[in-house]
């Protein structure tokens, strides 16, 4: 120990100081720890959503960047911190180099250290996800066998991983080389480097590939945002997007003869021009006519929440007549149809009373009129994978 400084307090007490053994000279002469008891915390992790996460969710995962140096990991992962940060939504970018300046500056390059390196970073990611942030951990991680330890070290923690593939070629990384790292490679000078003359293997079922080498940043950074989104980590609102709900072509006919099947409900031409705003997006995030919950916030707050706080002050309602509440009863699917013609599918209806306002309407005036005609309304349920789709 270092002399005591008067005054100051030593960060030991001085009865440790005799009882602490040498510094192994390496890692190999470490001894494994025992007699070591895993403590559960009080905090639960829907605790730590509703503290940090942005509408009270739950966000923490892994997104775990790999591929060659150069291939833009480290670039993307910045990016997407950024992005995430300026929402509200907790991340943390891991990078390799930085990694290795403080927590592994002690590990070499070798295989052996190489994977020491990844599977203390594995566990460092699984606390920051542990703790409700989404760490994106950008590393070239050569090996398949460490990459599925990781991936295995948030499985058993019950945390979410997914492993992205950042597929650029040898030959753009190394023109690219910010670092010079390939050029001394080819010189010679560095060994054992992973491309030139150390193997890289591909992940072969990754969560997701993106092509670093042809699309934009901003094109990469929205991919890995909707596969979180689609995983159910983010909410639609993370999303700079807009959520259409046309049928895809190759479902049209599909869905065509579905609707003929189905029990129906003839609508208004005004109630028609709503299903055309919700199908077009201009109502994201709205995912079909608005529930109870979303009506009402939107009357009361003129907002919507999504996992994010989104302007709503027009509600977006399908009024439906007491003849079509029961007709509606426990279905789970319904057509809409304009002039004997249907143009829609409702998935998982919430059909509710609704309670009429009184006094002045203000904005969404029209809207509003229309849905006060009506006893009850009908909306889909928050969460379905297509709730309302236009053909």
């Amino acid at each position: 120990f270092p002399p005591q400084v008067a005054g100051a307090r030593s960060s030991l007490p001085l009865r440790m100081a005799t009882n602490l053994s040498p510094t192994p000279r390496s890692r190999s002469e470490a001894k494994v720890a025992t007699n070591v008891v895993f403590q559960k915390g009080h905090v639960s992790r829907h605790k730590r959503g509703q503290v940090i996460g942005t509408g009270g969710i739950f966000h923490g995962c892994t997104v775990w960047f790999t591929g060659l140096s150069g291939a833009g990991k480290t670039t993307l992962s910045f990016a997407i911190e950024e992005y995430l940060c300026n929402k509200g939504i907790p991340a943390y970018g891991l990078d390799g180099d930085n990694v290795r300046t403080g927590l592994n500056q002690n590990l070499s390059f070798s295989h052996t250290d190489r994977e020491e390196n990844i599977r203390r970073v594995g566990e460092v990611a699984k606390l920051f996800a542990d703790g409700g942030i989404i760490a994106l951990a950008s590393f070239i991680s050569p090996y398949k066998s460490i990459r599925e330890r990781v991936r295995k070290i948030h499985q058993d923690a019950d945390l979410p991983f997914f492993e992205v593939f950042v597929d650029t070629p040898l030959e753009t990384c190394e023109k690219r080389d910010a670092k010079g790292l390939y050029k001394k490679a080819r010189a010679g000078l560095i060994h054992g480097f992973t491309g030139i003359d150390s193997t890289y293997e591909e992940p072969e079922n990754p969560d997701l590939v993106v092509k670093a080498g042809e699309a934009s940043v901003a094109e990469c950074v929205q991919k890995v945002l909707k596969l979180l989104e689609k995983k159910g980590v983010l909410p639609f609102s993370a999303l700079d997007d807009v959520r259409e709900l046309f049928v895809s072509e190759d479902e049209a006919e599909m869905v065509k003869e579905e609707a003929k099947m189905l029990p129906s409900v003839s609508i208004t031409k005004l109630d028609l021009q709503w299903v055309q705003v919700l199908s077009e997006g201009w109502a994201t995030p709205l995912r079909g006519f608005m529930r109870e919950k979303e009506l009402l916030r939107c009357l009361h707050f003129g907002t919507l929440t999504d996992g994010g706080t989104t302007n709503q002050s027009v509600p977006i309602v399908l009024p439906i007549s007491g003849e079509d509440r029961t007709k509606l009863e426990g279905v789970e699917a319904f057509t809409l149809k304009y002039e004997g013609k249907n143009v829609a599918i409702m998935r998982n209806p919430e059909i509710y009373e609704h309670k009429r306002r009184r006094g002045a309407v203000g904005n969404g005036e029209r809207a509003i009129r229309a849905t006060l005609t009506s006893k009850w309304c009908s909306s889909r349920e928050t969460g379905s994978s297509a709730e309302s789709s236009m053909f």
